[in-house]
């Protein structure tokens, strides 16, 4: 099972909802869930990499797998496995992101998110996997 993750990039990492986040993740891998899609943009995408990643411990079977939106641009992949960059149709670089999130749900079974705003890249993803009728988990406001 494959899991990606989508957030407002101000989110602050409060210990209610990284304990959420822990939680929820780790009911996904029990479930079976065993690769992470992350995006590495703000702060909820932050969250979500450090807690795959402590759940790793753990769970040493599941993988944490940085999905990049643009080539060429220095990342910081301490935090995953790997790294890769999907065969996403071309299009103006602003859209990148855009293009980057469908891609990940697209390729994915449950989406995972915290999204406060109904406006934003973040909602707009959410919509996406709506109109695709992914299983959607979305943190209470905390």
């Amino acid at each position: 099972m494959t899991v990606p993750f989508c957030g407002h990039r101000d989110t602050q990492a409060s210990p209610e909802l990284r304990a959420w986040l822990t939680d929820c993740v780790e009911e996904l891998i029990e479930e079976g869930a065993d690769t992470f899609y992350l995006g590495g943009y703000g702060g909820f995408d932050r969250l979500a990499a450090s807690v795959v990643w402590k759940l790793k411990e753990k769970y040493p079977r599941i993988e944490s797998v940085l999905v990049l939106a643009y080539l060429g641009r220095e990342v910081d992949a301490e935090k995953y496995d790997r790294t890769m960059y999907p065969e996403i149709e071309g299009g103006p670089t602003r859209f990148a992101i855009v293009r980057r999130n469908r891609w990940m749900v697209d390729h994915s079974d449950v989406l995972v998110t915290y999204i406060i705003l109904d406006t934003g890249g973040a909602a707009g993803t959410r919509k996406y996997a709506m109109r695709k009728k992914k299983r959607i988990i979305n943190c209470p406001n905390l």
